[in-house]
């Protein structure tokens, strides 16, 4: 389950908007070398895009995880998996019916963790996953109420020697689809490329496109 980011803030989300009302294209500005933004966990809050009432993207901040259901042993629920959310979607009752529905959102990150949790001499160590390419890249939310939670799927080829699960990331083009009618059919991840990397590694901080 993914349980840590490398977040952006949200001034960062808003310049993006801005450029991208102003060039069509959204790019996230460099970040001073001196700043130094925490990584996200369950619980804090977490910058991201939703989608107003107009249908256009603005800049928010939810805390990361809903209330688990009643008389659940799980009392915060971070996560969701794509298997439930979509069978909820359809029946129209559940957890996630109502967010994955109508709350569907953007979660830009500079990178994610996972725990190895397969069996390994690394097991409980934490590895750090980016996009190739990117500096900046979206993971897959839904929202209500203030909470968030990261959408996940089955792992690709590069997660599955290390967890059983990954955040349902998405490629360049595909928040639109994301956000739209068809958003079911990014379910399969196997065709996205992820580098991976021990967490001490670090990326040189360059101008970033979003989306």
């Amino acid at each position: 389950m993914c349980h840590r980011v490398s977040p952006l803030v949200i001034a960062e989300l808003k310049a993006a908007l801005e450029g991208l009302r102003l060039t069509g294209h959204a790019r996230v500005p460099q970040r001073d070398p001196n700043t130094v933004v925490p990584d996200a966990y369950p619980g804090k809050q977490l910058p991201l895009f939703t989608v107003d009432d107009s249908g256009q993207l603005q800049a928010s901040e939810l805390i990361w995880g809903f209330d688990g259901p009643p008389n659940s042993s799980s009392r915060f629920v971070f996560n969701t998996r794509i298997e439930t959310a979509l069978s909820q979607a359809r029946s129209g009752r559940g957890l996630w019916a109502k967010p994955i529905n109508s709350g569907r959102c953007l979660v830009p990150v500079r990178s994610f963790w996972e725990s190895w949790t397969i069996n390994s001499p690394r097991r409980g160590a934490q590895v750090r996953f980016a996009l190739p390419g990117h500096q900046v890249f979206l993971l897959a939310g839904i929202q209500d109420n203030g909470r968030v939670s990261i959408v996940t799927t089955p792992p690709n080829a590069d997660v599955l020697p290390m967890h059983s699960r990954m955040p349902l990331v998405l490629g360049p083009g595909e928040s639109t689809i994301w956000l739209g009618p068809d958003y079911a059919s990014l379910a399969d991840r196997s065709h996205i490329k992820l580098d991976v990397f021990p967490e001490e590694d670090a990326q040189r901080e360059k101008p970033a496109a979003l989306f």
